[in-house]
């Protein structure tokens, strides 16, 4: 009774602990996944450079620390300039729209805006009134974010540097057979992980690089920045190319109607291509993971931990296919520890010793 009752305690501390303690788990998690990516990219330097480990760690993360805030860069520094250009013209767009000039005095005039706004005028003042306490919260989430972020970062470069380490010393409680198949799902399940966002990231430059050649040839305003925003947002599985092609399309119907349809036409083909094409070539050369498993990964990541679950669901299931793959290989393929003879199965223990069996033996499960 006293071990029972030591389980079911045990088992509520530990579950109790995981609930308590799931904001560090989910930095965990995204820490290992992040620092799986990097560990062959490092493994690839040191060996071409022939340095240390730490200094191999090192290079790869200041590049990559580089590579991100270029990106960054590149796509907040239009947004500043063009919101200072919108800044500096904003009077011009309110008296073409008051007088219907433009696309906007279209919209103006057809939904009768200005009247809208009016009648909305002491609500509106109301809402910026109390602006204030929201850009607090606001404020107070970014602030975490940087936080999570730089955990994220410190775990990461703790976990390439020390992982590997760490991981051989583990491997020290299995026998050597064993060792030697935890090393090879080990080193599958990496490379489903490593495939998967190289495939991911491959695409995802694919999208924003016809994006911006299709925005250029409509002549369709900030170009780069809404084909970095097509990239960034395409990394999303499944609805990313949609998510993304959506305030593209908006801002080129505020440019021309031409230019509007002819990007809901470029998406809808697009879409089609990458479904079909891309994704099926690329993603069957990184990591082959069925389709259904993958809409149903995505949705259960989603349901679990919103956009990170969302990233890491496909990842995920190809680490999860390649256990259940070892595990039923290994299982279909075991030896029995005593052979067996006929259709019952009899142990060649149970005979006779004058009877010699002439029936098949069975020796594997």
């Amino acid at each position: 009774m006293l071990t029972a009752i030591g389980l079911v305690v045990a088992t509520y501390l530990t579950l109790r602990a995981i609930v308590l303690l799931a904001h560090i788990e989910t930095l965990l998690v995204v820490a290992a996944f992040f620092a799986v990516v990097l560990t062959p990219v490092v493994d690839i330097v040191r060996k071409r450079f022939h340095v240390s480990r730490g200094i191999s760690t090192a290079i790869v993360f200041v590049v990559g620390i580089a590579m991100v805030a270029g990106l960054l860069y590149s796509f907040i520094r239009p947004l500043v300039d063009q919101g200072r250009e919108f800044a500096d013209n904003f009077p011009t767009y309110v008296s073409d729209a008051r007088e219907g000039r433009g696309p906007a005095g279209d919209l103006v005039k057809k939904y009768n805006l200005d009247e809208r706004i009016k009648n909305a005028q002491d609500d509106i003042e109301k809402s910026l009134s109390n602006a204030g306490g929201g850009a607090l919260k606001v404020a107070g989430r970014v602030l975490g974010g940087v936080a999570s972020l730089l955990t994220i970062l410190v775990l990461c470069l703790m976990m390439v540097l020390y992982g590997p380490d760490l991981l051989n010393s583990s491997l020290a409680i299995f026998d050597p057979e064993k060792q030697e198949r935890v090393k090879a799902v080990a080193s599958d399940c990496a490379r489903a992980i490593t495939g998967y966002v190289m495939g991911n990231l491959l695409i995802s430059v694919i999208a924003g690089v016809l994006t911006g050649i299709a925005l250029l040839a409509f002549g369709v305003p900030f170009a780069g920045v809404l084909s970095l925003w097509v990239a960034f947002a395409d990394l999303i599985p499944l609805v990313g190319a949609t998510l993304g092609a959506i305030p593209t399309i908006g801002v080129a119907f505020l440019h021309s109607t031409g230019a509007g349809i002819g990007m809901l036409i470029f998406y809808i083909v697009y879409q089609q291509f990458e479904n079909h094409v891309l994704q099926v070539v690329i993603m069957s050369k990184t990591v082959q993971i069925n389709q259904l498993f993958v809409l149903v990964s995505v949705l259960i990541g989603v349901e679990l931990l919103g956009f990170l679950g969302a990233l890491l669901a496909i990842p995920a299931a190809g680490v999860l296919q390649v256990i259940v793959r070892d595990v039923w290989d290994h299982r279909k393929g075991t030896f029995k520890e005593e052979p067996t003879v006929g259709t019952d199965q009899i142990p060649v223990s149970d005979l006779p010793d004058e009877e010699t069996p002439d029936r098949p033996i069975a020796v594997s499960e």
